[in-house]
C-alpha cells in the first residue's frame, strides 16, 4: 500500500459499505475522503429527523465508528446506545451528539470535524450535502414511494430515483472528486446508499469532468432484498453512469464466484469475502483489489 499512499482515493456511499472501504485504506489517511449519503429516515435517525429536523447522520456516525482504530472513553461514548423504556430507547448517542452540534449553528462539516478530531480518525468524512432531503423512487406502475425506508423495502421494481428537494452538492465533496486519482462507488444498498450522492447533479458533474480518475464500482458479495435486489448489474451499472452524465466505470470489482459479467465492462474478480463473514469484504483482500486498478 505504501507504493499508493500519494494517490488520492474517493469513495461514496452509505455507512456500513463506505465504512469499510475506508476501513480498507488504513495507510492513505489523510488521502482518503469518504461522501457520505445523509437521506436516511429509518431507526434512530428518522425519529431524529422527524422531531429535530436536519441531515441525515446515521451514515456518518457509522462511518466514523468503522474507521476508530483506538478504543477510548470518547469512542465509546459515541458508540453508546441507549436501551430501556422512553423517548431514548434505540437511540445512539453519536446521532444525538451530531444533532446537537447542528442546533447549536455548527456546520455540518464542522460537526463531523470536531467529532474526528476528538476520536482521532484521520479519513476526510463529507456529508453529500449539508441540506436535508429525502429518496423518492418512481415505480414501474407510476406510484411515487416516498422516503429512503420505502425505496429500500419496495417490492415492485423502480424506473426512476431522485431527491426531494433538490438539494446543493457540498463544496468539500466536489472539490475531493476533482482531485481525485480513483473514484469507487460501492458495496452497499444500491438504490440507498450508492445512488443518493450521484442523484446531486454537481456530483455527477464532477465525475464527468475529472477524466484522469479510474472509476470503479464495487459489487456487494452478497445479493440485496427490495427493489434493488431485483436490479441485474448491467442495470445498476447504466443507472450509475446516466447518473454520472455518461461517465464510462471502468471496472467493476466482483468476487471470484461472480458469474454475471457484461462485456461492455472490464470486470476484476478476486477472492474478496471476510473469513467468518462471507457477506462482507475482507478489508486486506479489498484494499488490495482497489490498488490492483492503478497498476492496469
Amino acid at each position: 500500500m505504501d507504493e499508493y499512499k500519494d494517490k488520492k482515493i474517493v469513495a461514496l456511499g452509505g455507512g456500513h459499505g463506505l465504512g469499510r472501504i475506508l476501513a480498507a485504506l488504513k495507510g492513505i489517511d489523510a488521502n482518503a475522503t469518504g461522501i457520505v449519503t445523509t437521506t436516511d429516515n429509518g431507526g434512530s435517525t428518522g425519529r431524529i429527523r422527524h422531531c429535530q429536523g436536519g441531515i441525515a447522520w446515521g451514515d456518518t456516525r457509522n462511518c466514523i465508528n468503522q474507521l476508530i482504530t483506538e478504543p477510548t472513553a470518547e469512542s465509546i461514548m459515541f458508540e453508546y446506545r441507549f436501551k430501556g423504556e422512553g423517548e431514548l430507547n434505540g437511540h445512539n448517542l453519536g446521532n444525538l451528539m451530531l444533532t446537537a452540534l447542528d442546533n447549536l449553528s455548527v456546520r455540518p462539516m464542522e460537526a463531523i470535524q470536531l467529532i474526528r478530531t476528538m476520536l482521532k480518525v484521520q479519513v476526510n468524512i463529507v456529508p453529500m450535502s449539508e441540506h436535508p432531503s429525502d429518496l423518492k423512487g418512481l415505480t414501474v406502475d407510476g406510484n411515487w414511494i416516498h422516503g429512503e425506508t420505502s425505496v429500500d423495502q419496495m417490492d415492485q421494481p423502480l424506473v426512476r430515483l431522485e431527491l426531494d428537494p433538490e438539494v446543493p452538492a457540498t463544496h468539500e465533496a466536489i472539490s475531493a472528486i476533482a482531485e481525485a486519482d480513483c473514484i469507487v462507488l460501492g458495496p452497499g444498498s444500491f438504490l440507498t446508499s450508492i445512488m443518493p450522492p450521484l442523484l446531486l447533479p454537481e456530483i455527477g458533474r464532477a465525475i464527468l469532468n475529472n477524466q484522469n480518475a479510474k472509476v470503479i464500482f464495487v459489487e456487494n458479495l452478497s445479493p440485496e432484498g427490495g427493489s434493488a435486489g431485483r436490479m441485474k448489474i448491467k442495470q445498476k451499472l447504466e443507472w450509475c453512469e446516466r447518473a454520472c452524465q455518461g461517465r464510462k466505470i471502468d471496472v467493476v470489482i466482483v468476487d471470484s464466484s461472480y458469474l454475471d459479467i457484461e462485456p461492455e465492462w472490464l470486470f476484476f474478480k478476486a477472492d474478496l469475502a471476510s473469513p467468518n463473514r462471507d457477506w462482507r469484504h475482507d478489508r486486506e483482500k479489498l484494499k488490495k483489489a482497489i490498488c490492483a486498478q492503478f497498476k492496469n
